[in-house]
């Protein structure tokens, strides 16, 4: 079995701040943290939400491709490992109220 390794780049002025890149691919997701961050999302992108240690986190694809689609829910789900919470849900709409409306 194949696995994607997964690398982390991090913005020394906001923890929160982080972008997933995959090695192998050109898959990148931007992470948001909810609370803190500004969140508009991108209509030519994938969302994709996850509650982990009482935080509500956006990840947002960059410049997507489709074969890179695929990819997108592993490279969550390595992120909430590398957090210590792997067992966050990944959402597939914005579950803070009126949220799903704006995004439209």
């Amino acid at each position: 079995m194949e696995y994607n390794v997964y690398l982390l780049a991090t913005d020394p002025n906001n923890p929160c701040r982080d972008i997933i890149h995959s090695r192998d691919t050109e898959l990148k997701i931007r992470v948001y943290c909810l609370d803190e961050d500004k969140f508009i999302a991108n209509s030519n992108e994938i969302q994709l939400f996850g509650y982990a240690n009482n935080r509500l986190y956006a990840f947002e694809t960059i410049d997507i491709s489709a074969e890179d689609a695929l990819d997108v829910v592993g490279a969550i789900q390595w992120y909430a490992e590398y957090i210590e919470f792997p067992e966050m849900e990944i959402l597939p709409e914005d579950p803070r109220p009126n949220q799903s409306l704006a995004m439209q």
